[in-house]
């Protein structure tokens, strides 16, 4: 089964480039390319998606270089750009990582394939629920999860977790497909998988290591579905993309090497800084929108 997803995965690959080449092609015909240095978006690509493969979302990262570096970009082109050019990048992670880790099959589908059904039926649901409630809640669960397992660190081990099984069984493979569906309805509203993931997946007695295949595997089915439809809508930097694909890959390359060689321990530390950092990223943005708001309310009673 696992070799019918590597499948699939390199199908979708095909597709996705077969999509931005054409794209590509066609807005160079017609002069529509825009003006941007191919060295700033391969170099955005390769350290996004560098940071991607050791479990940080390359969404963020790339935004920071982009600005950085002073890209041009239009804001509203960044969710196509994004999800069009680390579609590729992240279906490389998916396929290196399902064969370098070795996890169970059928924990691995049923998660998949819950993540993909997730944000499938699960984005009308979540698309009516309030976007800021459900930061908070996660980056408190986050924060707490991400604490707990800091504190099963074997120099530590004050409240040991985790363990070193390669997949889910019974009631916590139940608890896991749940979960892992509704973390992919959560990715429709801009809420990222990996870390909750992530987090799931060691709290219910995984190597950590297990995470890494699940969570790359579950996005690598969404993303390119996902960006068909921002091809299709055109709304996007077509030279910007593939030459952040390109720099992605590369990138994906260079980390998978170094991640190969990390001790276990590393992996765990890597974890807690991947599931800090998310919760810290939401609650950021909670906070920073109500004081926004307040800020707001003050203006308008002045006035």
């Amino acid at each position: 089964m696992i070799n019918l997803i590597r499948v699939i995965l390199v199908s979708f690959t095909g597709m996705q480039a077969f999509l931005m080449i054409s794209d590509y092609s066609k807005a160079k015909k017609e002069n529509r390319l825009e003006d941007e240095s191919l060295t700033k978006s391969v170099m955005a690509g390769m350290v996004g998606n560098f940071f991607d493969t050791l479990g940080v979302s390359s969404f963020a990262v790339i935004i920071a270089m982009g600005k950085a570096m002073k890209m041009k970009f239009k804001d509203k082109e960044i969710p196509a750009m994004l999800n069009v050019s680390c579609a590729i990048p992240n279906i490389v992670e998916a396929l290196i990582f399902l064969t370098a880790i070795e996890v169970d099959s059928i924990t691995l589908i049923s998660m998949l394939l819950a993540a993909g059904t997730g944000s499938y039926i699960g984005s009308g649901i979540v698309k009516k629920l309030d976007e800021k409630k459900i930061q908070l809640s996660m980056g408190i669960a986050l924060f707490i999860t991400a604490t707990v397992i800091l504190l099963g660190l074997p120099w530590i081990d004050l409240l040991p977790v985790g363990g070193e099984s390669i997949g889910l069984y019974g009631n916590k493979l139940i608890i896991g497909v749940v979960l892992n569906f509704i973390y992919g309805a959560l990715m429709t509203a801009g809420i990222g998988l990996y870390a909750p993931c992530m987090a799931t997946t060691y709290i219910l007695g995984m190597s950590p290591k297990c995470a890494f295949p699940i969570m790359m595997g579950s996005c690598a089915v969404l993303m390119p579905i996902a960006s068909t439809r921002f091809i299709k809508d055109g709304n996007y930097p077509r030279k910007t993309s593939l030459a952040i694909t390109i720099g992605g890959v590369i990138g994906v390359f260079i980390a998978a090497y170094i991640f190969n060689s990390m001790p276990m321990n590393m992996i765990k530390v890597l974890c807690i800084f991947v599931i800090y950092y998310t919760s810290y990223d939401m609650l950021k943005k909670v906070f920073k929108g109500s004081l926004e708001n307040k800020l707001k309310e003050v203006n308008i009673d002045m006035e």
